[in-house]
């Protein structure tokens, strides 16, 4: 059956709007230091469950991830002697590839203030997806059975995601403009004969500065938030140890 991509994951007209964090770097961070940003604030939800939610916008450095359970033959080189940072980690998908000129959207949220589904959840961060790049008169897909975007048979986008207690850590990554170079040695998504793309062959000269205000526009119609500006600006470090207070 057809799916009517312009109402999927619309919000309810009773979805309320909430308050999150916002924080998005100026300079590339290590997977390692943003993965425990996320895990730390995690914990601050579940152990005050009044906790603001929490977004990051970011790009890294260069490395490979592997989901939990997923499969090493999908990697094309030897782990032991990697040609970049490898982490396997606590979210669902199989290997993927993060890069500069990657956007990439960390949602930290609570989902029994939203939707107590995963399956809603990752449509809806599929949906934001969509909404950014119609924002560039791009027309983004889903594959049947599969999670993700793709625009012209290329995926564009990946997403895998954690949860414990239905809070929720990792997200999304959109190639922008980076160097797809690294997906070559790799399965990516575990997908044989997948192509990926990146938003500038079709737009060209397309900057991650000018596709992260239409990122952040998206989350927030989306899951209803409301931007709170950390006070003051954190540091790379302990974003929660800064913001005791809040």
């Amino acid at each position: 059956m057809a799916v009517d991509k312009t109402t999927l994951g619309t919000k309810p007209p009773s979805a309320q709007s909430l308050s999150a964090f916002l924080f998005e770097p100026l300079d590339t961070v290590p997977f390692e230091e943003a993965w425990n940003w996320q895990r730390e604030w995690q914990q601050r939800m579940l152990a005050k469950p009044q906790s603001l939610q929490a977004v990051w916008l970011l790009q890294h450095p260069s490395c490979y991830t592997l989901g939990r359970g997923a499969s090493e033959a999908n990697l094309l080189f030897d782990q032991d002697d990697p040609p970049m940072d490898l982490h396997r980690i606590d979210r669902g998908g199989e290997v993927t590839h993060h890069m500069p000129g990657q956007l990439v959207a960390y949602p930290v949220l609570d989902l029994r203030r939203h939707q107590t589904d995963l399956h809603w959840y990752l449509r809806q961060l599929e949906q934001v997806l969509i909404d950014v790049l119609a924002q560039l008169e791009l027309p983004g897909e889903r594959r049947d059975g599969l999670t993700g975007l793709w625009l012209e048979e290329k995926k564009v986008a990946a997403i895998g995601v954690g949860c414990r207690r239905w809070i929720t850590q990792h997200g999304l990554a959109l190639n922008v403009n980076g160097d797809l170079e690294g997906f070559s040695a790799v399965v990516p998504c575990g997908l044989t004969g997948c192509q990926v793309g990146r938003l500038d062959q079709w737009l060209p000269g397309l900057t991650v500065a000018e596709v992260q205000p239409l990122m952040r526009q998206a989350l927030a119609h989306r899951f209803g938030l409301q931007w709170q500006r950390p006070k003051p600006v954190a540091p790379p470090g302990s974003f929660a140890s800064d913001l005791q207070g809040w």
